[in-house]
């Protein structure tokens, strides 16, 4: 599970001159953590016992899965077989940032000028039918990833990969078009399977292909579109080596879906699976409880963590009109009433989104120092005024502020840009009145932001809540069939290429982007260039606080809200884990990785 993920991977950017030496793992920042020869991780308990089964819940939105191929466009995979299934070249840790080390690729190698990495590939990889891993795999898995049939995140992502040479029968090497730093990590991150998954199909019709993966888990019994188990490989290759001892310890995981959330919360306090993340504050305060939490079966916690906020926002399309209009996203923005949702609706356990890069180095503060205003200068003329000030700060409704005073500030901006009142509805010069949609599958979010469609109609602003099934969702949203959506995305500490598809113009174009705002903006471009080739962190910081305040000052999203901590409920009864968790453990993930079956599963400790 710590494989470096391939699109909001561990970025930077590049070096005036890069380490030309092998080693074991490679870092963007100096020396990696841990040293050549090291034993294990720190945060895994290495003498942890192998055996019993782990009982979760999808982590997923969609309410059943109909392929077992992660990777292409169309369709619905289990939740977690990518990670459980496919090992990597290089794998991350969860008590660091910036570094891979060597999974299945046992030496990599950097060129002086930067322009490629060498992956060396341990002889003792295999695939779970037996066959060892090798080149041919690596480029085979490269060049389907690259097609036409995955998500054009990866090729934006990869955009300054030049291409992968077999150099021999177990060497790799990646070009690059220019240095980047981040690369090596990008490339050492993908997902590697054998040449002989869907042999002979085009890559779209490799579906219900059991997967040929070299990672600790198999494809276990299923019941299809509804549970799925993974069951551990006792004779995964990498079983044995530093960064895999004390992980993968349960022989068995069960993945179970519920259509909604109500049941899956049943089936919880029934005893039905051990395991369960919780995203909705009303949940966690007020129905966490019953007979096997007072017993002690069921343990609540909440675990605080140092990863990245991200930002989690509604994220307006540009491409439609009136939200081409600066003026009309910026007073959308100013009639919702976080303090009052927090208050009423989240019992206070969330913080509010600020920018793009929360709780990093990356955040923009104040106002622009000399370093992000000789970024932002040539672009003065296209960008607000407002870029050049302050930090944006989303619009508060206590202290000095109140939501009366932003109601007014917003009406003000509507009419500036045309929208006034009148017969019962705020109307352009044509007649046409305000009237948006907010798309979701979750109806569950359209009761949270209620307050907000109520506040909205103070202005004569219609907002209509739409909920439908998730793959509708899926498909509408990948052509860019909406007004407004949330999304929640990951941060990271170490910003690079992924965000030409988050907000490049390119990516604007392109169905199934990672744009969903529409973002075309050069200033915005250049500053994702300059990220990527910032030859210090200092240059990295100060091109991603310039992008930071170009996005939020152009009022693209609306910021929500974010959590420190992760919410858990596990059975304590079944499961056993390390004492403290790494600061960057992504949730559940860490208990799958590096938690164990206690030995007699089922009966009180």
């Amino acid at each position: 599970m710590r494989a470096l993920s391939f699109c909001f991977l561990l970025a930077a950017s590049a070096l005036s001159a890069f380490p030309a030496g092998a080693g074991q793992a490679y870092a963007l920042w100096g020396q990696p953590k841990y040293p050549a020869g090291f034993a294990h991780f720190e945060y895994v308990n290495p003498q942890a016992p192998k055996g019993g089964e782990l009982r979760l819940v999808s982590n997923s939105r969609a309410s059943t899965f109909d392929k077992y191929n992660p990777f292409t466009l169309k369709g619905s995979a289990p939740a977690y077989l990518s990670a459980l299934m496919f090992d990597s070249l290089l794998t991350g840790a969860m008590d660091e940032v910036g570094s891979g080390y060597g999974l299945l690729a046992g030496d990599v190698s950097v060129a002086a000028d930067g322009l490629s990495a060498t992956f060396q590939l341990r002889p003792e990889a295999r695939f779970h039918n037996g066959d060892p891993v090798l080149a041919r795999d690596v480029k085979y898995s490269y060049d389907m990833l690259m097609g036409p049939d995955t998500s054009p995140a990866y090729k934006t992502t990869l955009e300054d990969v030049a291409g992968l040479d077999v150099l021999d029968e177990r060497t790799v090497r990646y070009r690059f078009k220019k240095p980047n730093r981040e690369l090596p990590l990008t490339v050492g991150g993908l997902p590697v399977f054998s040449h002989q998954w869907g042999a002979g199909k085009r890559f779209s019709e490799v579906v219900t292909d059991i997967p040929i993966g070299s990672g600790p888990y198999r494809i276990g019994p299923v019941r299809f579109g509804k549970d799925i188990s993974y069951v551990r490989d006792p004779q995964y290759w990498a079983r044995n080596l530093n960064v895999k001892r004390g992980s993968d310890n349960f022989d068995r995981i069960t993945v179970k879906i519920y259509k909604d959330n109500t049941a899956k919360l049943e089936a919880l306090k029934a005893g039905e699976f051990d395991l369960m993340r919780f995203y909705s504050a009303g949940d966690w305060a007020r129905r966490v409880n019953g007979k096997r939490f007072d017993s002690g079966e069921l343990v609540k916690r909440e675990f605080k963590h140092q990863l990245p906020s991200g930002f989690q926002s509604f994220f307006l399309n540009t491409r439609r009109k009136p939200l081409d209009d600066i003026r009309v996203r910026q007073a959308l923005g100013m009639a919702l009433d976080f303090e009052w949702m927090n208050r009423q609706l989240f019992y206070g356990s969330y913080q509010r989104v600020t920018g793009l890069f929360g709780n990093t180095a990356c955040a923009a503060t104040g106002s622009p120092g000399p370093d992000e205003l000789a970024l932002l200068e040539p672009w003065r003329a296209q960008l607000p005024v407002t870029v050049f000030g302050p930090m944006a700060q989303p619009p508060r409704t206590d202290g000095d502020q109140s939501l009366r005073g932003n109601l007014r500030r917003a009406q003000a901006l509507l009419a500036e840009a045309g929208w006034r009142y009148r017969d019962g509805a705020l109307r352009n010069a044509q007649g046409e009145p305000l009237v948006l949609e907010y798309l979701d599958s979750s109806e569950g979010k359209m009761a949270t932001f209620a307050s907000w469609g109520r506040n909205l109609e103070k202005l004569g602003v219609k907002l209509n809540f739409r909920s439908v099934d998730f793959a509708l969702y899926l498909q509408r949203i990948q052509k860019f069939d909406f007004d407004l959506i949330t999304l929640a995305v990951p941060g990271t500490h170490t910003p690079g290429q992924e965000y030409a598809d988050l907000f490049g113009s390119k990516a604007a174009d392109t169905e199934d982007s990672g744009n969903m705002a529409g973002v075309k903006s050069p200033a915005v471009d250049a500053l994702i260039a300059r990220m990527t080739a910032a030859k210090s962190e200092a240059e990295l910081h100060s091109a991603c606080r310039a992008l930071d305040r170009v996005i939020m000052h152009g009022h693209y999203l609306i910021p929500q809200y974010t959590a420190v901590t992760h919410r858990l409920v596990f059975d304590a009864w079944r499961l056993q884990g390390p004492a403290t968790m790494p600061p960057y453990a992504p949730g559940e993930e860490w208990v799958i990785d590096t938690w164990w079956a206690r030995p007699a599963s089922g009966q009180k400790p």
